[in-house]
């Protein structure tokens, strides 16, 4: 098979060719714009999921039908060491463009673009280190006084989502921000953001925060604050069914003349398990090493080593890498007892039991890669891992 026609797109938040298996997910974005844009109430979103099963994928495809409806968007994705401040001011900046151009009254939208700048402008200055994006050369208007420079960041982001919002009301649009890796912001800032979202929502704001995270951003949202449950709209992006999985690698390769015999579409589900990127990466690596058309189940299990051995370095080694020896022993623990488990939970107590330690002298260890996002933790007293099949991984290693 030509490999320049490779129609497979195994990437980082990389659109596949065929967005399969989330169509109600889009339709649902669309009549929330239609209803915030009208004036009607309607919450924000949250994606929640474990890696790998395309939560920022889908995060683009959402802003991309909010641009198809002339909506500002900006989008920034946070970072567990860096303040939100200054990167949501960017992401701001970046939907009051979109909107600006369009608007009748240069002074009115001046006057938002002040606001923004002071909203930035609290940034400390260590939190500046690192961040290209700089207020001061970016915003040519002066910062306004007084509005959205309190230092409070939840009244500083109503303030600033207040006359962003009235802004591209004007237009009869809205304002969407999507904030990717959302668990990596800090508590403060979480509750800050709600907080904000509240108030915007019961101002009848065309404004909307679309966020997308692990499994356990939802937790991590209603202990920020309490009414954070009511507050959004929550997603659990999955795998895909078969039917989405095959539908997933049939679609590109019809494009390219290409078909697939049953088997051996039976036979790339049953690898893969549905998880959109692992149908990118087999899909990929089989097409490459097809002869011929109809890919057939020999192609698939010829080619399944190669996907694996591209697998183990890149998408489940460099996680593994970032790992103390420490982490390590817990997450090869975590493996072996997670064999046992439905749904791939596992006791801080048995790890401790199987470990010979003390749970608490293991805290580190699990506080470590639950910051790395290795894995995390929804329910008090038990882990799993955030990267399907990684336990998989770990026991081929110990192996």
């Amino acid at each position: 098979m030509d490999p320049v026609r490779n129609p497979y797109a195994p990437g980082a938040g990389q659109r596949p060719p065929e967005l399969a298996g989330r169509d109600r997910q889009l339709t649902q974005f669309e009549v929330t714009l239609q209803r915030v844009a009208a004036g009607r109430p309607e919450r924000s979103m949250v994606l929640s999921g474990l890696r790998g099963v395309g939560k920022t994928v889908l995060l683009n495809a959402l802003r991309g039908l909010a641009v198809q409806r002339a909506w500002g968007t900006g989008k920034l994705e946070a970072r567990p060491e860096l303040s939100m401040r200054l990167p949501l001011a960017q992401a701001v900046h970046a939907a009051v463009r979109e909107v600006a151009h369009r608007h009748r009254d240069p002074d009115r939208v001046d006057a938002v673009a002040g606001v923004l700048k002071s909203f930035a402008l609290r940034t400390s200055v260590s939190d500046r280190k690192g961040v290209r994006w700089q207020p001061g050369s970016a915003i040519e208007v002066p910062a306004t006084r007084g509005r959205a420079d309190s230092g409070d960041l939840e009244l500083d982001l109503v303030e600033l989502f207040t006359d962003v919002a009235d802004l591209a009301r004007d237009l009869a649009v809205g304002i969407a921000v999507f904030v990717d890796e959302m668990q990596d912001l800090a508590a403060s800032e979480l509750a800050a953001l709600c907080g904000a979202c509240h108030e915007i929502s019961q101002q009848g704001a065309p404004l909307l925060v679309v966020g997308a995270g692990l499994p356990h951003l939802p937790v991590t949202l209603a202990a920020s604050k309490s009414y954070a449950e009511r507050l959004f709209h929550y997603v659990v992006v999955d795998r895909l069914p078969q039917e989405m999985s095959d539908r997933a690698l049939l679609v590109p390769a019809a494009a390219e003349g290409v078909d697939f015999e049953p088997e051996a579409l039976d036979e790339l589900y049953a690898l893969t398990d549905g998880y959109p990127y692992f149908v990118q990466a087999y899909g990929k690596v089989t097409w490459d090493s097809a002869p011929a058309s109809p890919i057939r189940v020999v192609d698939v299990r010829e080619a399944a080593p190669e996907a694996e051995g591209e697998l183990a370095v890149g998408f489940f080694g460099a996680r593994y890498d970032r790992a103390t020896p420490a982490e390590r022993d817990y997450m090869r623990t975590m493996a072996d007892l997670a064999v046992h488990t439905d749904d791939g939970a596992v006791s801080t107590a048995d790890i401790a039991r199987e470990l010979a330690r003390r749970p608490q002298s293991l805290s580190p260890a699990r506080d470590g890669l639950i910051k790395k996002g290795l894995v995390y933790s929804s329910e008090r007293g038990t882990v799993a891992f955030t990267v399907p099949h990684f336990g998989r991984f770990l026991r081929q290693q110990s192996g």
